[in-house]
């Protein structure tokens, strides 16, 4: 964490990190400002460090707010995550490309050494206007990552610097930032003394544990059921309630099914019998009748005539138109 004098700092810092990396690479000494690129471009080499930006952290602008207790004393200080966005230009003889030489030396130096060194930090924090900076014992240290900008948004970037002239430049993002709040939360309250233990179950002192027998005599309840016990005792109520529903059961649902199903049966099939039966007998009651009463009118002529028929006939009577007939 750092105070409100960490955004100029790390622009600083910038500066003196670029001129120890990039000047022993020409012939002569490179000029690094930390300041927004001059309306007239310099002949001599130099480097321009501008700050135009400053945007909170979006991934950690919500997760260090303010904790208070209850009382109201602070226990956690605030923070604001920053993210500093730098426009670095370069100027100088354009017959040399000393310009395009100077954006190239920028480029290595910030991809070999992305994070801001320490030693670089201590150094730009003597300087007077910096001396009550913290950031040297910030645990979060600064990482530079360049950022890509297309036509549109360099335009709309050099057009806000007023009568300044473009020059070629890179952009780099400066994450990540911590800007600490000025109360000092209240220290936690040391520990007074301490105390360590260590007694086996049933022991003079110990603890109790839970649910032992030991504690229920103590409250004054009765002795708990232990969970096997209680397992068991359950188990074996519950196959009592199976043995016990199990007769009921059976002796309810054979009766119905018996009683239910031998009259449904028994009458289902008496109909179809009777219905299947009283045809053949209807027949065979009206063709004796029909016999019995051909075979009457039959015998009456029979006896009209003084006929028998055959079959009234004896063997030992004679016919009607016999002797004695005649004779009379």
């Amino acid at each position: 964490m750092s105070n409100a004098l960490a955004i100029a700092h790390v622009t600083q810092a910038l500066a003196l990190l670029l001129a120890s990396n990039v000047g022993p690479e020409f012939d002569e000494a490179v000029k690094v400002e930390p300041h927004k690129p001059p309306t007239e471009p310099p002949d001599h080499p130099t480097l321009n460090v501008f700050l135009y930006q400053v945007t909170p952290n979006t991934s950690l602008r919500n997760n260090d707010l303010p904790t208070r207790a209850a009382d109201g004393t602070l226990l956690k200080r605030p923070a604001a995550a920053l993210d500093l966005h730098f426009l670095i230009s370069a100027y100088g003889d354009e017959t040399k490309l000393v310009g395009q030489r100077l954006i190239g030396s920028v480029v290595r130096t910030l991809h070999e050494i992305p994070i801001l060194p320490k030693d670089v930090v201590e150094q730009a924090g003597e300087l007077p206007h910096l001396a009550g900076s913290d950031l040297a014992e910030a645990a979060q240290r600064v990482r530079f990552t360049p950022t890509v900008m297309d036509i549109d948004e360099t335009s709309k970037l050099w057009g806000m610097l007023h009568q300044t002239p473009y020059a070629l430049s890179v952009v780099y993002q400066a994450a990540l930032v911590f800007i600490d709040g000025r109360e000092t939360p209240a220290p936690a309250k040391p520990v007074e003394r301490h105390t360590v233990r260590v007694l086996p179950f049933g022991a003079p002192g110990a603890p109790v544990p839970p649910g032992s027998p030991a504690e229920a005599s103590r409250d004054g309840e009765s002795e708990p059921v232990p969970a096997e016990s209680g397992t068991s005792a359950s188990a074996e109520g519950q196959a009592r309630k199976a043995l016990g529903k199990a007769p009921a059961k059976s002796v309810a649902k054979a009766p119905a099914k018996t009683s239910a199903k031998a009259p449904a049966k028994s009458a289902a099939k008496a109909p179809a019998n009777a219905a299947a039966k009283t045809p053949a007998r209807a027949r065979k009651e009206a063709q004796s009748g029909k016999a019995a009463q051909s075979a009457k009118p039959a015998r009456g002529a029979a006896k009209s005539t003084g006929a028998v028929p055959p079959s009234d006939a004896s063997p030992g009577s004679t016919p009607a138109g016999g002797p004695e007939g005649a004779e009379s």
